[in-house]
Parts: structure tokens; sequence; C-alpha cells
């Protein structure tokens, strides 16, 4: 199956006062029709970046350095402002954040929808209002008449990312992205939020790219997953892989620190702070986090090290003439609980 977008070898930067800001070095992923990809890191891992590079909405100070990205097999580095006119927000959509900056506050909610409809040519301006209110209730907006004649701040948090997420969906896009759409809403909403999302997908035959620093979101949303961090993907594989057979320190410390309904003992916090982009440390970025890091770990950039045809990371602990290291306990006994659950849930099933 044809990629619908590979992204090789990305690198971007940012001009500042201080200095170049290494954002994102060297990333290479692809997203198959109607799958969904997880790129998963802390604030500040490169994500947001990457896929701003893919739309070609870097702000004025950033640029590509190196790299290729093909959608469709069209490179959209080599694309002019004028040539995104025709992907995106129209083949390419993306749900933001924050919903309440994304949506204009002075403006009603009908009207920004049926905007987006017109500007994308999906609709005739005479059919918009319909159509409109026919997004509205597939995202779950209740008495979406009423609703189509109100302002912003008449919904609450979780309705105006239903809303974002409508406009998103006007030009009928193939490839939606996602923007940790979730991380200003509480629990419930967000479990609406996602469940809505894996909805949509399956009756439009969507690819997403979904941005988040939660693992738990992406445990239930995801087919692939890449981990980010200081600007590379340290990790990745399917969602399988990562969450039971994690290779690298960083997966295993966002998967430590990720609470469930059986943690019992204090939560994993992961030591230190992320590195300064604009001298990025040698070797491993994350060795002076890492109390598994080898001497090497702060002299050379690892490989990627292959585990499985789908599974790779980059890290020493994998070479062969690296000493054994076992993940820690309680991720150790995290995986063990998800396995004796999983194997009940298929018990059940049968």
């Amino acid at each position: 199956m044809e990629p619908i977008l590979q992204v090789k070898d990305l690198t971007v930067s940012f001009n500042a006062f201080a200095g170049t800001v290494q954002a994102v070095r060297g990333i290479s992923f692809d997203l198959n029709p109607h799958e969904t990809l997880a790129i998963v890191g802390e604030s500040g891992s490169g994500k947001s970046v990457s896929i701003k590079a893919v739309l070609g909405i870097l702000p004025k100070n950033g640029r590509i350095e190196k790299g290729e990205i093909l959608y469709k097999g069209n490179d959209l580095t080599k694309f002019k402002e004028e040539d995104f006119y025709s992907i995106r927000g129209k083949e390419i959509s993306l749900v933001f954040q924050d919903p309440l900056s994304a949506l204009n506050p002075i403006m009603k909610i009908g009207k920004q929808i049926t905007e987006a409809l017109i500007l994308s040519g999906s609709v005739e301006k005479s059919k918009a209002k319909a159509k409109a209110i026919e997004l509205m209730e597939a995202v779950g907006i209740p008495d979406p008449e009423l609703r189509f004649e109100q302002y912003p701040f008449q919904f609450s948090g979780g309705m105006r990312q239903r809303i974002v997420i409508a406009i998103a969906l006007a030009s009928d896009p193939e490839l939606l992205i996602c923007d940790e759409p979730t991380t200003a809403l509480d629990v419930t909403i967000q479990a609406k939020i996602l469940e809505l999302i894996n909805d949509l997908k399956r009756k439009k035959d969507l690819s997403i790219i979904f941005i988040t620093h939660d693992m738990g979101v992406v445990a239930n949303m995801a087919d692939r997953i890449c981990v980010m961090y200081a600007g590379r993907i340290v990790e990745y594989g399917t969602a399988r892989e990562i969450f039971y057979e994690p290779a690298h320190p960083y997966t295993w410390a966002l998967l430590s620190a990720m609470p469930d309904l059986d943690t019992k003992e204090k939560l994993f916090a992961i030591p230190g702070a992320p590195p300064n982009m604009l001298m990025p440390p040698k070797g491993d970025a994350f060795a002076a986090r890492n109390k598994y890091a080898l001497q090497l770990d702060f002299e050379e950039e690892p490989p990627y090290f292959k585990l499985s045809e789908t599974h790779y990371a980059a890290t020493w602990l994998l070479h062969p003439d690296a000493p054994k290291v076992e993940m820690p306990e309680i991720l150790r006994e995290r995986i063990a609980r998800m396995k004796e659950k999983e194997a009940k849930s298929n018990g059940r099933a049968e």
C-alpha cells in the first residue's frame, strides 16, 4: 500500500536572537491510507513544528533545512504559498489545540462553518447552511439549528472542540491532523472527543496524524506511534509494540509516568529537563536524564536498531555489545497487568 504521506530526513530550524534553534533533526515517518499515526513527546520535542512544516505554515523565522515531505508523491517542501491553496484546508485539514483561539469570538458559529464550506469549494453557497447543520449533527452538537445562530462563548470547551472538528471536516479532507485536540478538556470530555474522532475516521475513511504528549490518549487511537525527543524520533512501531515491548528509555519513562486505575505508588516523574535546542547535546539527547545511559550515549548519537519489521529504536542499549538492562519494575508490572486484562477480555469475548 502506497503511503499517503512520507516525511524523509526532515530538518527544521528557527532563527532566534540567541542563535539557531534546531527544532526538528532529521525525522522520517510515513502515513498509510485510513491509518492513525500518533506522534508523542514532551512539549518542545518538535511534534507541532513537524506538522507545521507539512502544512507550510512555519513562522517567518522558521525554515526547512533539508528533507522531503511527499504528499501523494508531490514534494511539499518545493511548494510556494499559492501551491498550498489546493491542499491546505481542502485535502489536508488541521484541528487546533485551543478551540477558543481557533474560533472568531464575534462571529456566529454557523457563519464560521459555512465560510469554511464555501472557501473549500465543497458546496454551493445556497446549500452551505444545510450542509453546516449536517456537519454539526455529525460531530454531536445538540439542537444544531438553534446552535447555528450562537457565538463561541455560548458553547462549552468540548462543544467548541466539536465545532473546530466540524470546520476541519468541511472540505471533506483525506488527511486530518489533530494537534493536541484534548489538552484543555477534562477527562470525560476527552474520551468523548477521542471517540468522535475514531467514529469519523471509520465513517469518512480518514487518515489521521494525532499529536499529543499523553500516552494514555493514544492507547485506543493509534495504529502506529512515533516517540519524539529533542527533535528526533527515538522509537517507532505499532501501538502494541510501543505499549507492550517498548525499547527506548525515554519511552519507558513516558509509559511509567502514565497513571492507570491500578496505580497505587507515587507517580513516576522524568528527572531533569529537555535540552536547550540552541545547543543540542552531543550523543543521545536523553542521556543526561537517563539512569541507564552508557558512556557512549554522551559521545555518539545512536542509530536505529531494528526489533521487528515495524519496530525501531535509537538507543545504544540495543547494541549487541551493550550490557543487558531491563525496563523499570513499575513498567514491567503495568505491562503484566495490561496483558492479564487483555487475556481476560479475550476470554469473555470467546
